[in-house]
């Protein structure tokens, strides 16, 4: 498995997202997923506080066990539903999230500690003054971001303090279908050295192929409908989709291997985090950063998507 630098951390180029730990699956079923994403050398395993209301931090914790120094462990705070609005990165905040996290995961270090959403209602230097103080109590080794715009990026970037602790990545929603991080928050993180994790890589499961124009939804998948099909599952998604269809086919690759493929070739992103509910689709995830992309392809694949 590739690795790529998020500061000074070493994470698996496909990282596991955890968000299915506590909700979908219970404790048996997330040590699976865990034993086979080490077995296919996944290191980066991302979760949050909010993740099924702290259970999938202790699942995690519980699942890695003794394997935790071989792993580098990436949590959120800041989005928790029970808090108030805008508050979540307020200093005391802060300082109770992590014991929260570091209690429920079992260990005495976070290795990527990310504020969730951004908190207008506190000022970032006083974020970033707790943070620091987190790194260098020894707590937090790196500390990110995610869903932050570039005018947030460049306002935070000055607001650190000389010698202090600096967000290292950034967690933004991002896949060939969403393209919004592409005019102005990754020429602003190439311009400062920030790493990229995206998030819903798959789309929420629309580039996993499932699902096809004039085909009835598969029953209890994410897009079968609510929201998430208003959504992703748009008409001119799943026309984008079906052109993709083809592209890869004649390629003798599939959808999923475009979505990895397409995101490890992209500037900037160090790790693609993707749940998994089994071990077959956390293999299925990691074979599907295979394909190496040419210039062409992608050039292809861009066309394609604006046509």
């Amino acid at each position: 498995m590739e690795t790529r630098k998020i500061g000074a951390l070493e994470a698996s180029v496909v990282g596991l997202g955890c968000n299915n730990f506590g909700w979908r699956l219970d404790a048996g079923a997330t040590k699976t997923v865990v034993d086979t994403a080490l077995d296919a050398g996944i290191t980066f395993f991302d979760t949050a506080e909010i993740y099924g209301n702290g259970l999938s931090e202790e699942f995690l914790g519980r699942a890695l066990g003794a394997r935790r120094s071989q792993v580098v462990i990436a949590t959120k705070f800041g989005a928790r539903r029970d808090a108030p609005p805008g508050k979540g990165a307020r200093p005391e905040a802060i300082r109770a999230a992590v014991e929260g996290s570091l209690q429920r995961l079992g260990t005495d270090h976070i290795d990527l500690y990310q504020l969730h959403v951004p908190d207008p209602e506190t000022p970032i230097a006083d974020t970033l003054g707790a943070l620091d103080e987190l790194v260098r109590a020894g707590k937090v080794r790196e500390i990110g971001c995610s869903n932050f715009s570039a005018a947030q990026l460049r306002e935070t970037a000055a607001g650190v303090k000389p010698g202090a602790a600096r967000f290292v990545s950034v967690q933004n929603e991002y896949n060939v279908l969403h393209r919004e991080p592409e005019p102005e928050v990754i020429p602003e993180m190439q311009r400062t050295h920030l790493a990229l994790l995206p998030y819903f890589p798959l789309a929420s499961g629309l580039l996993t192929g499932k699902y096809r124009p004039g085909q009835v939804a598969p029953a209890g998948s994410r897009l079968s409908e609510g929201g998430l099909a208003d959504r992703f599952r748009t008409e001119a998604n799943v026309a984008r989709v079906e052109a993709l269809h083809r592209f890869v086919e004649s390629r003798g690759h599939t959808l999923l291997e475009l979505a990895f493929s397409w995101l490890v070739a992209r500037p900037t992103v160090a790790s693609v985090i993707a749940g998994a509910t089994s071990a077959e689709q956390v293999r299925a995830n990691v074979a599907a950063a295979g394909w190496r992309l040419t210039a062409d392809d992608l050039a292809q694949v861009d066309a394609l998507i604006r046509a």
